[in-house]
């Protein structure tokens, strides 16, 4: 038997446009004799929350020589095929209405899958070559319909309908699948080919100009990992977007991501502005490559051989979340996307999001990261007051982390030698290894180590106070040795109930209530909606403008009655208004210290 035979063998088909369902046919050439077990995974890597995929399955079958064969159902997500004779195969139906970077989703427009949730695990055989049969749709509004794919072809064209083959398991369900009358553009970025495609109308979007912007980013992401031989770890990558009404988001792979945003966030050819939502979405692209290093390849130790059956807890997603996000904007600045003052006010915007929440002195970045199952992933109203974001504050553990070491090393070191550490220990070889080698993986313990190896700064207290400890980052203090300073705009201390709003309808609805503030203090909670401030309606416009309209007319330390409805029953309180308390921090380079700077001050 050849290698192909004996590989497990997937034929999907976009089996109902309008009804959103995929089916697919799975064929075991060789099942376990003892019964087959099959499973669908319940998370997908890079979103760390289980989303129970098998409960899109519709239906599923099995038969062995055109006979049916029984599927018992062992849990939520798992089946076994009786004993049979000959190859078995499966043929399910999964419905696809999730338009969004983790899922699946299928209309008359487009189709989009992630192997997690379309592609069942065969217990027993995950090490072995997959092989995938992507079908051409038979429904008319399908018919100029491309794929877009980083998986490698087997007897398929690029951009079309055929067999592509993964190496195992691990491999096939990192590549997802576009298809679609999508937009397509190519470049090469250090001699490695890369395809960017949007789905979804974009009137006159301006695909040179993204991929001359991208393009700089990939260069100076590939050479900053290995700046000698500007070696990329792909042999070709994928950027997958989609363009809605309103989206965001991002989700890396091994050599391709999948994109969500606005279709205003892309540039058009009659305008030639750099736009704040072009610049995020930049960000976007920036983040999600930077991945193809940072938890693609050096991994977290629980993440080396992913169990896609339950959680898989690691306390290090500030590093492998937070340090990409602190590096994808410094390479906007690095490649002069954005300017040094651009820069600064991202940063500052950073600082002001994670100052705003009483969460960060009551959980770590360490903790937080752990968490992600159940907390981060799970947000509701009280999350400000309960924790920290790993991306925002790891971001500035790393920033933090970084003017240290260049300001102890008198400029020799910075994070970025780190960086270059970790994946020449942990990433450089990572899917050369055989697959059912055991990967190695970063331990929970061993940064710390690798940090003093590389710079000779013992960091412990560091990590012991900002990391493991809920301590804010001293970055004021680490700023000033670099001309950069740290300021508080928020002067105006304007009277304020401590809230956060959002419209509901024609009414204001409270969507979070801070810790001890006014609203706290007078018995408001997130959900209520406002009618009244002493006697005049609030209405969605002040909602808008974040009720500064309806309350400029009083002073902090004022008492002002509230009506407000707490589902259908009216409550009526009094509300001595605070401070405005919400954080303008800004960050400026210091002009009388050029020469400082000239010497100190990191690459922004």
């Amino acid at each position: 038997m050849t290698k192909h035979n004996a590989a497990v063998h997937y034929s999907i088909t976009s089996h109902d446009l309008a009804a959103h369902l995929f089916e697919v046919t799975l064929t075991i050439a060789q099942p376990d004799t003892q019964g087959q077990i099959v499973s669908l995974p319940v998370w997908i890597p890079g979103s760390y929350m289980v989303r129970e995929f098998a409960r899109n399955i519709i239906r599923i079958a099995a038969q062995a020589n055109g006979k049916k064969v029984p599927l018992k159902k062992l849990d939520k997500t798992t089946w076994q095929a009786a004993p049979c004779d000959g190859a078995l195969i499966i043929t399910y139906e999964v419905y696809a209405w999730d338009l969004s970077v983790r899922a699946a989703h299928l209309d008359q427009s487009h189709g989009f899958f992630n192997g997690t949730s379309v592609f069942l695990q065969v217990r027993g055989q995950e090490h072995i070559s997959h092989i995938v049969d992507i079908q051409r749709p038979e429904a008319s509004a399908a018919k100029t319909w491309r794929v877009a794919t980083s998986l490698p072809e087997l007897k398929a064209k690029r951009y079309g309908f055929g067999s592509y083959i993964a190496r195992d398991y691990d491999d096939l369900v990192d590549h997802p699948v576009e298809m679609g009358d999508f937009a397509l553009i190519s470049f090469k970025a250090h001699g490695v080919p890369h395809d960017f495609v949007v789905t979804g109308k974009v009137p006159n979007i301006d695909l040179p100009r993204i991929a001359n912007d991208v393009k700089k980013i990939c260069e100076a992401e590939i050479a900053f990992f290995e700046p000698r031989t500007k070696q990329a770890p792909m042999s070709r990558y994928v950027f997958m977007t989609m363009a809605v009404g309103d989206g965001y988001g991002g989700l890396e792979h091994r050599a391709s991501t999948a994109l969500i945003c606005n279709r205003a966030d892309l540039p058009t050819k009659n305008d030639a502005s750099f736009s704040d939502a072009y610049r995020n979405f930049l960000a976007l692209c920036s983040h999600e490559y930077f991945h193809t290093w940072n938890v693609k390849r050096i991994k977290p130790a629980a993440f080396a051989n992913y169990d896609l059956t339950q959680e898989n807890y690691t306390s290090l997603l500030w590093l492998f979340e937070g340090f990409t996000s602190y590096y994808d904007d410094l390479f906007l600045r690095r490649c002069d996307l954005i300017d040094e003052a651009a820069y600064l006010k991202l940063i500052a915007k950073t600082i002001n999001a994670v100052q705003r929440g009483s969460g960060r002195k009551k959980q770590s970045v360490a903790e937080s990261s752990f968490d992600a199952w159940t907390k981060y992933y799970r947000q509701d109203e009280n999350s400000p007051n309960a924790i920290v974001s790993y991306y925002a504050k790891g971001s500035l553990v790393a920033l933090a982390l970084d003017l240290t070491i260049r300001a102890e090393t008198q400029g020799k070191k910075s994070l970025d030698d780190v960086m270059r550490a970790l994946w020449k220990k942990f990433g450089k070889d990572f899917y050369d290894k055989v697959p059912s080698a055991k990967q190695q993986g970063l331990g929970e313990q061993e940064f710390e180590i690798l940090v003093e190896q590389v710079t000779g700064l013992k960091i412990k207290r560091f990590i012991d106070k900002y990391i493991k400890g809920t301590e804010d980052l001293p970055l004021a203090a680490l700023y000033a040795d670099f001309a950069v300073q740290l300021t508080d705009e928020n002067t105006s201390k304007k009277a304020s109930l401590n809230v956060r709003v959002s419209k509901s309808g024609a009414d204001c609805k409270l969507t979070h209530v801070y810790e001890n503030g006014a609203a706290h203090k007078a018995g408001l909670s997130a959900n209520d909606v406002l009618v009244a401030v002493n006697g005049l309606r609030v209405t969605a416009a002040d909602a808008a403008n974040g009720l500064n309209g309806i309350l400029s007319a009083y002073s902090v330390g004022e008492t002002v009655q509230i009506h407000a409805f707490r589902r259908d029953e009216l409550l009526t309180v009094n509300a001595k208004l605070q401070a405005d308390d919400v954080p303008n921090l800004s960050l400026s380079l210091s002009s009388n210290q050029k020469q400082a700077l000239a010497k100190k001050r990191p690459s922004i």
